[in-house]
């Protein structure tokens, strides 16, 4: 039986991702889901020439990924977003899933809260909270964490420190 994960990282797919976390999770299908990189052919074509033929990959829009989520993956699924409100709109799609991880999360014109530390640096604003903390009320597990050798911290204790 396969498993999904998530991964929450502004820069969708990169090195990072594929030296680190494809293997350590098992992952044999990427879905990347950004609307602009999906809908322009040289970011697709940027973001998944560095992926190897390994990996079934796909850049894809909104509507695309909730199509793609519901058919069967034969071993470990990555789903990759720029930012926690994608969540909200894939959050049936995505039920189950065994952990949602925020990666790198830069700057916004709207962020007022911070994580730093052996974790990475992670920007988050208020209706970033309020949609990880919906995410967290409905069993989702979500958790900072820059690579999977690096500390984590689970989200439960990030909201108590604000």
């Amino acid at each position: 039986m396969s498993e999904t994960y998530v991964r929450v990282d502004d820069r969708l797919i990169h090195g990072q991702t594929i030296v680190a976390w494809c293997p350590t999770l098992g992952i044999k299908q990427i879905i990347a889901i950004d609307d602009v990189s999906a809908s322009n052919p040289m970011l697709r074509s940027i973001l998944a020439m560095s992926v190897p033929k390994i990996y079934d990959t796909h850049i894809v829009t909104v509507e695309e990924a909730r199509e793609l989520l519901q058919t069967p993956c034969q071993g470990n699924r990555l789903v990759i977003v720029k930012f926690p409100e994608k969540l909200m709109e894939i959050q049936q799609e995505i039920a189950g899933c065994e952990q949602i991880y925020l990666g790198n999360i830069a700057k916004r014109a709207d962020t007022n809260h911070q994580m730093t530390g052996a974790t990475g640096i992670f920007y988050l604003s208020d209706q970033d909270v309020a949609n990880l903390n919906t995410l967290a009320a409905s069993d989702f597990k979500i958790a900072f964490q820059q690579l999977p050798t690096s500390t984590r911290t689970e989200w439960d204790s990030f909201v108590k420190s604000l």
